[in-house]
């Protein structure tokens, strides 16, 4: 799909992590993973056990060269969106998320994603975006029905990116 390269929001992710730690961190699901940089930093920051998802195959291995750099492992998923179920994201405290809602087609997989993880008790869930308009429909669904907040971020180093992140809190 397109997780060929390093997604600046995974950048307003970790820098939101890092200076707003979030209580719980012990488990972890890093949903359209990527290179998997978010998780593999919560893994060695937080001492996280992730399981990293994304539909692509592709991208494990760059994940795990990653992984391996920075002395960590992370379960690897290859899943869509709706494939998640409220039983599996039950088992995660925290869903974490970079540049996922990138088409139209989008929002209502991601909508739904979100809501099967509240239902299933996550505790956490953060989405990191550029700002598209397909995040921003996505993430207003949200705030509507489960008021999380949207927060216009930034980071400067160690590379410029800015954005929104969607952070709720079902704690």
């Amino acid at each position: 799909m397109h997780g060929d390269k390093l997604w600046k929001s995974s950048c307003l992710l970790i820098d939101y992590l890092n200076k707003h730690p979030p209580e719980h961190t012990g488990r972890v699901l890093d949903v359209g993973c990527g290179w998997g940089i978010s998780g593999i930093w919560c893994a060695k920051n937080f001492g996280s056990q992730v399981t990293s998802v994304d539909a692509d195959s592709k991208v494990f291995p760059y994940l795990e060269a990653t992984a391996e750099l920075n002395d960590v492992n992370t379960v690897h998923q290859v899943s869509r969106f709706e494939k998640l179920k409220k039983r599996q994201l039950s088992q995660f405290d925290m869903l974490i998320a970079a540049d996922i809602c990138f088409w139209d087609e989008l929002v209502d997989p991601v909508t739904k994603l979100v809501n099967r993880a509240v239902k299933a008790g996550v505790k956490h869930i953060i989405i990191a975006d550029p700002g598209r308009p397909t995040f921003t429909e996505m993430a207003e669904r949200c705030v509507r029905k489960h008021y999380a907040e949207i927060i216009d971020y930034e980071v400067r180093k160690p590379i410029k990116a800015d954005g929104y992140l969607m952070v709720l809190e079902n704690a």
